[in-house]
């Protein structure tokens, strides 16, 4: 770079000039930068060197992260058996019902499957969040039976939000399970006598039931991640209490380590079961 005189004798700097390099031949040298030892060393020394920092200069003054994790870890896992148990009873109550409608679905009578549809594609294909809300608070405190008194807690109301949008989806499993039998199946316990419900519970479903397992498993890992939302609504599961545990340290760094080992208890649980489906999925496939 060196001035250059113009037309009034002042000197002018001229812009630096790089290098033209192709659009391909720039991204080759930018990959082979940050994929050369060295520059992958430097990163996680630098990375390294500021975590240690960090830990020094907070050391004297409270506890370690590490340390501190350890110590909620107990009553975080309290919360995510409660959520466990939430997950478990609503997925009894949601299979209980869908099954039902689900059946409802295939029936002779067309009031019985009209009615059985629209409620399996309203609950289905509404929000789960606002179906909690519409069970917490639209469903009464306490109902009075006889002489009797019942409260409803809000355990019990959120199993209830729950199981709405889960009985909508077993709804379809069960119908879809039946629908891929065969018809032939049908026509055959036709021939032989069979009345429509001996063949529904004695030929189809057997056929039917390992085919819907899978999505069954699939559907209740998906229950079990969304028993979180229950906290929304003021009850005291894992996720509330790990925000109680934030509040009570407040200390920002904690963030990532404390929400970091809630996923870690959902993963340790809900992964297992993705294995086993895909197993089952491919032992139950229907060969065609």
């Amino acid at each position: 770079m060196k001035p250059v005189a113009n037309g009034s004798d002042l000197p002018v700097l001229l812009p630096i000039r790089l290098p033209a390099l192709p659009a391909s031949e720039f991204g080759d040298r930018l990959v082979a930068f940050f994929a050369s030892r060295r520059a992958f060393v430097a990163i996680v020394v630098l990375a390294a060197s500021s975590v240690a920092a960090a830990a020094a200069a907070d050391a004297p003054m409270r506890p370690g992260i590490f340390e501190t994790v350890l110590k909620w870890a107990p009553l975080i896992g309290t919360g995510f058996l409660f959520n466990l148990a939430i997950s478990v009873a609503s997925m009894m109550v949601g299979t209980l019902a869908g099954v039902l409608l689900g059946l409802g679905q295939i029936s002779l009578l067309r009031p019985v499957r009209a009615i059985s549809w629209v409620a399996t594609q309203f609950f289905r294909n509404s929000p789960w969040l606002v179906l909690l809300f519409f069970a917490m608070f639209l469903l009464p405190f306490e109902i009075r039976i006889g002489g009797f008194v019942v409260s409803l807690p809000a355990w019990f109301k959120a199993i209830i939000g729950l199981a709405l949008p889960v009985m909508a989806n077993v709804a379809e499993i069960v119908r879809g399970g039946i629908n891929s039998v065969p018809v032939g199946q049908w026509e055959s316990a036709e021939s032989l006598a069979f009345s429509r419900m001996q063949t529904l519970w004695r030929i189809i479903l057997p056929q039917a039931v390992k085919r819907m397992i899978p999505p069954w498993m699939n559907l209740y890992a998906i229950l079990t991640m969304a028993t979180t939302l229950i906290s929304v609504v003021g009850i005291q599961d894992a996720m509330t209490l790990t925000r109680g545990a934030l509040v009570a340290e407040a200390r920002t760094e904690l963030y990532l380590p404390f929400y970091s080992l809630l996923l870690l208890y959902f993963f340790a649980y809900c992964y297992p079961i993705a294995r086993l489906t895909q197993r089952l999925e491919r032992r139950y496939a229907v060969k065609l």
